[in-house]
């Protein structure tokens, strides 16, 4: 199946970035705007992706329901969170079907939250920004279907998440950040999944699903993460010859972090989000992309920041 750009926009699925969704906020987008590295790369030997992304963390829930900042008391009251990612990715294939991409993000966050301590209100805050964790994604492609009307791809994803990123940021007074809020988690993490790419060539539609899972394989520093699922599946309608429709649905559920570093109570939840987007073609190999994702159904442990939109643009193209 011939490569194209509007493919390459969607490309990079290996690649997204785990989603930490904790009390604090700290996170990346659910959105997957990479769609799937493994077919529309299938052709090109090197391809890159570089997205930015904005999410303002700034509405505490509880359970399903909308509260305010210090309506369920708590040692300590959240506020906001604010995340601006800039993730960059590289994809190489081997002979084959075989492929791997890696993924480097940096993270800019500024996070607020109103310690209770004896009866006083005390806003601490923290504003950094840091290299996130790397990841490491192999790719095997199973069989195609080689029918010209409806071209298919299938594969596996399996790799890691390495310990690179800071994990002991402190603000100006010396106060370590919530271990949600650090930039990294400390601890490899197990990356598995599989994908299912199909062309509606007569329709000129494109679609994909796709599952991955992440596990953390140790603790580190009394901290552990929880495990984390995501789900997505998405359409790409061409508009003409460079334009393109993009609409997901991406769904996220992740268990409790673990270890004294932790908050077991208010951490993990449920998110569906939906994710509509945009593709134009700026050159024959390159193309760049806009996703708006807002929430369709959020269930937080304990009370937890969300945002109630996220915005993420990129590029994307082969070398």
């Amino acid at each position: 199946m011939k490569t194209t750009p509007t493919l390459l926009a969607l490309a990079l699925a290996a690649l997204a970035p785990s989603v930490a969704l904790a009390s604090c906020g700290a996170s990346f987008c659910a959105v997957n705007s990479n769609w799937t590295a493994e077919s529309a790369l299938a052709d090109a030997k090197h391809a890159v992706d570089l997205r930015y992304e904005y999410l303002n963390q700034d509405q505490p829930m509880a359970g399903s329901d909308k509260v305010y900042a210090g309506q369920v008391r708590a040692h300590h009251d959240e506020v906001s969170t604010q995340n601006r990612n800039v993730v960059a990715s590289y994809s190489h294939n081997f002979a084959g079907r075989f492929g791997v991409t890696v993924s480097a993000s940096a993270g800019s966050r500024d996070h607020q939250h109103i310690h209770n301590h004896h009866g006083a209100k005390i806003l601490d805050s923290w504003e950094f920004t840091e290299l996130g964790d790397v990841r490491v994604v192999g790719r095997y492609q199973l069989n195609t279907v080689a029918d010209p009307l409806k071209p298919a791809n299938a594969g596996l994803t399996f790799g890691l998440k390495l310990p690179t990123g800071k994990f002991d940021v402190a603000n100006d007074q010396g106060d370590k950040a919530e271990r949600s809020l650090q930039p990294g988690t400390g601890t490899t993490d197990l990356i598995l999944g599989g994908y299912y790419h199909q062309k509606l060539t007569e329709h000129g539609v494109f679609w994909f699903a796709q599952g991955q899972y992440q596990h953390a394989l140790n603790t580190r520093d009394h901290y552990r993460p929880g495990a984390q699922l995501g789900l997505d599946a998405g359409v790409r309608k061409g508009l003409g010859a460079k334009l393109g429709l993009l609409a997901q649905l991406n769904y996220v559920h992740k268990r409790a972090d673990h270890g004294s570093e932790a908050e077991p109570e208010s951490s993990g939840g449920r998110y569906l989000y939906a994710s509509p987007g945009l593709s134009y073609a700026i050159a024959s190999s390159a193309q760049v992309y806009m996703f708006y994702q807002v929430p369709v159904y959020r269930h937080v442990e304990g009370v937890q920041l969300t945002a109630n939109r996220a915005l993420v643009v990129g590029l994307s193209g082969q070398l």
